[in-house]
């Protein structure tokens, strides 16, 4: 079963880094990467850029309509303001049965800030260890997942994040 799981990181940069540490892992059967997208935002910009990773073909790949509408919803929609409020909230109900609600979309956004960058990644089949070995020193902060209770305590506690 793949896991959405949204990283932060505390520099722009640190989300493209640790897509390219991911293509390692993924190149020695460490993790299965099944799709990602990198939201960069640098410090003084009122929005943040965007940029899906994967080719939509690849088998579990979640498709470039999926991450504009989740996007949509966390970064772009509340500098929009309350003239869409109705769009917003049928736009939540389409993404709930996805395992995206609406307490997802507020902790990303006030976590995910100028200056941050974050990763979200739809992956499976990791090896917790060596994942977590390769991203020793990152301040890498897992701060949405939808594993379950007992796998969301291993990988927070893999890399260092108390529940």
């Amino acid at each position: 079963m793949a896991a959405l799981t949204v990283w932060k990181f505390p520099t722009p940069a640190g989300a493209d880094q640790a897509l390219g540490t991911l293509d390692k892992l993924e190149n020695q059967s460490l993790i299965q990467v099944h799709d990602a997208a990198v939201v960069s935002w640098e410090a003084g910009r009122k929005k943040p850029k965007t940029e899906q990773m994967h080719d939509t073909r690849k088998g579990g790949a979640l498709g470039g309509g999926f991450w504009g509408l989740l996007f949509g919803l966390i970064f772009f929609i509340p500098i929009l303001g309350l003239a869409i409020g109705a769009a917003a909230g049928a736009l939540f109900a389409s993404m709930t049965d996805a395992g995206i609600s609406e307490s997802f979309v507020k902790n990303v956004r006030a976590k995910v800030k100028p200056g941050t960058s974050a990763l979200f990644l739809l992956s499976s089949n990791a090896v917790f260890d060596k994942v977590q070995a390769e991203f020793d020193g990152t301040e890498a902060e897992l701060i949405q997942t939808n594993l379950t209770q007992e796998q969301d305590a291993r990988l927070r506690a893999a890399f260092g994040n108390e529940a």
